[in-house]
């Protein structure tokens, strides 16, 4: 039966169903990601994770924007729009992106280098972009939907925090706030879009259109560290003892 005369499936079955999609597509089971939780990615393994995830960082603004731009919905908009202070914050210096930045100035990286772009790699600026298109281009509750990975990710970022902190400690604490703040924002963002792909996508075309929109999303995180690992070598074999130890090279440097 086609499913555009399919019963839409129930709440629970909808729900069960969009979940499925981060136990076997989300980045937390990326050989590239694993390596990063367990200590084993050098200093220029994590500057160039931190390099390229900035422009993922600066774009999210730019997709919620796009979200809110297509929706009619005024107390759709009205939920949405704080997702874009988190963001960009209030003022100058507030803000998920300027976390992100401080990150990347504890990492030992020049704010300049990381606000230029030079070092993001071709497959990160492709990924990154064909995600703020499908924002701009899908219909606005497929657009949502595809912002629930964030329902995976509260669990990973307990992880990816204590790592850095036992693993990682060249890098200074404060600029690890972004993730402390994400674990309070993640949850309540991952129940906010779930409740509207819930309560939007009320046929079984739309619901399947969810899952598929889910789905591209995590491809889109996957794609990126696809790219970081392709360009920064393997990471399977390095334990934390030897990611420790291993100092910048000249080339390396030249590199970031």
């Amino acid at each position: 039966m086609s499913t555009a005369y399919a019963e839409p499936w129930d709440r629970e079955t909808f729900v069960a169903r969009l979940r499925a999609v981060g136990m076997t597509r989300y980045h937390h089971l990326h050989p590239f990601h694993q390596a990063m939780n367990r200590g084993a990615l050098t200093p220029e393994q994590v500057r160039a994770w931190i390099v390229n995830r900035f422009y993922y960082q600066q774009h999210i603004p730019m997709k919620d924007a796009a979200i809110i731009a297509n929706c009619p919905l005024p107390e759709v908009r009205r939920l949405w729009l704080h997702r874009i202070s988190d963001h960009d914050g209030e003022r100058e210096g507030e803000g998920g992106i300027a976390a992100w930045l401080r990150l990347a100035e504890a990492s030992g990286l020049s704010r300049e280098e990381v606000l230029s772009g030079r070092q993001v790699l071709p497959g990160v600026r492709f990924a990154v972009e064909a995600y703020v298109t499908f924002a701009r281009q899908r219909p606005w509750p497929l657009a949502i939907a595809s912002s629930l990975t964030e329902l995976f990710s509260p669990d990973l970022m307990s992880e990816r925090l204590s790592a850095f902190e036992r693993y990682y400690p060249w890098i200074a604490p404060e600029g690890l706030a972004y993730f402390r703040a994400r674990l309070q924002q993640a949850p309540r963002d991952a129940a906010q879009a779930l409740e509207l792909t819930v309560r939007y996508c009320t046929t079984r075309q739309l619901q399947e259109e969810a899952i598929q929109a889910l789905a591209f999303k995590c491809d889109v995180l996957w794609s990126m560290l696809d790219a970081l690992q392709f360009a920064y070598g393997p990471v399977a074999n390095q334990s934390p003892r030897t990611a420790a130890s291993v100092s910048l090279s000249s080339s390396q440097e030249g590199r970031l």
